[in-house]
């Protein structure tokens, strides 16, 4: 393998901006900000969604009624 052609592989801190949720993991991502995170410095990442705030996991998902509109297609122009 090519020596240093990978990017660093790293704990970095992401944030999510609409929940506060904050948590480590380990990523590839390129970031300029910091935060203090359980008494270390790591790289910060801000992101919109997450688990916490997604509508598919937080259960205000919506599911469409796909069934109705077969029947409604059948009674408008079926046999």
């Amino acid at each position: 393998m090519k020596a240093d052609i990978h990017p660093k592989y790293r704990e970095v801190v992401f944030q999510d901006l609409s929940s506060d949720l904050v948590f480590k993991t380990r990523s590839t991502v390129q970031t300029k900000e910091t935060i203090e995170f359980e008494g270390e410095e790591y790289p910060l990442v801000k992101v919109e969604v997450s688990s916490k705030s997604h509508p598919f996991y937080t259960g205000k998902h919506k599911i469409m009624d796909a069934g109705g509109r077969v029947d409604k297609f059948k009674k408008r122009y079926g046999k």
